[in-house]
């Protein structure tokens, strides 16, 4: 036992006229690995009790984070304390570190500082519907160096903070979860004009998940090239059992049926060839 105590009060390192022994190296990760599991078991305690009372995903986000940080420095601090370090030991190293932060890690800061930005003015929130460039895809997670989104296709991405902030963000569902969906088809020319509206209405009309407030509308779009254009506008709810795709499909379908019904033709790209003078056929020998 005394040979153990020697050994674990060999001088390693010293700071500012204060020696550290082996044993408080040795100690020091110790109770900081064990505080970080502890830490760690807080936090889920804490989420589970906030999702249970059905608090917005966004506030315990911040909250989990707000006491991971806080956590971790009085660990650290705590962890001194029992050591019998001063704060002072460590201020060179803490010099040295704020000088490699201020050159290496711009990027790092800017993105924690964004993350937190992110979470406490809620310009996105958890599970709203964004576009980001060519991106769009669902808020997952709010972290404090990256957001996490499920694309459409399934993939999720890890987007930095700042970028978020820095570039133009679509989100489709800030301030409520309405989406206007359009649905656009050309008739052939001749067809009568007031039966498609009809139908159109009808169908849209029709469709479960087609919000009845804002009214569905029909608009006589242009008359193109080779067909009448007509646009169907409805509203549906962005977050529910189908997509805005699905929804859009099955009123696809439906007007397919509708109009082979009612003998109304859905046009397609037409070309007429005029051509002046005389054609000979030849029909050989």
């Amino acid at each position: 036992m005394g040979e153990f105590t020697r050994l674990m009060n060999i001088k390693l390192l010293s700071f500012n006229d204060y020696d550290m022994t082996l044993g408080q190296v040795i100690l020091f990760p110790v109770i900081l690995i064990v505080g970080y599991i502890l830490l760690g078991a807080l936090v889920k305690l804490a989420a589970k009790a906030l999702n249970n009372r059905d608090v917005n995903p966004d506030v315990v986000q911040v909250v989990k984070r707000a006491i991971y940080i806080v956590g971790l420095i009085i660990l650290f601090i705590t962890a001194l304390d029992l050591l019998n370090v001063p704060l002072t030991a460590f201020a060179f190293v803490s010099g040295a570190v704020a000088i490699g932060v201020g050159f290496g890690a711009q990027n790092i800061i800017n993105n924690f500082i964004s993350g937190w930005i992110l979470m406490w003015e809620r310009p996105i929130r958890i599970n709203d519907f964004i576009e980001v460039g060519e991106t769009s895809g669902t808020v997952e997670e709010i972290n404090t160096r990256s957001t996490r989104i499920r694309r459409v296709d399934g993939v999720h991405l890890l987007l930095p903070n700042a970028k978020l902030l820095e570039e133009s963000v679509v989100n489709w569902t800030l301030v409520d979860k309405l989406l206007r969906c359009i649905v656009r088809v050309g008739v052939q020319y001749g067809s009568d004009t007031l039966a498609v509206r009809e139908a159109l209405k009808k169908i849209t009309a029709d469709h479960p998940l087609v919000l009845d407030e804002p009214l569905p509308q029909v608009i006589f779009e242009d008359f193109g090239d080779s067909a009448l254009i007509f646009d169907t506008y409805f509203w549906v709810n962005s977050v529910g059992d189908k997509s805005a795709r699905e929804i859009r499909s099955d009123v696809r379908f439906a007007i397919e049926q509708a109009f082979s019904e009612q003998d109304i033709v859905v046009a397609f790209p037409q070309t007429d060839v005029h051509i002046d003078g005389n054609i000979t056929l030849d029909s050989g020998s």
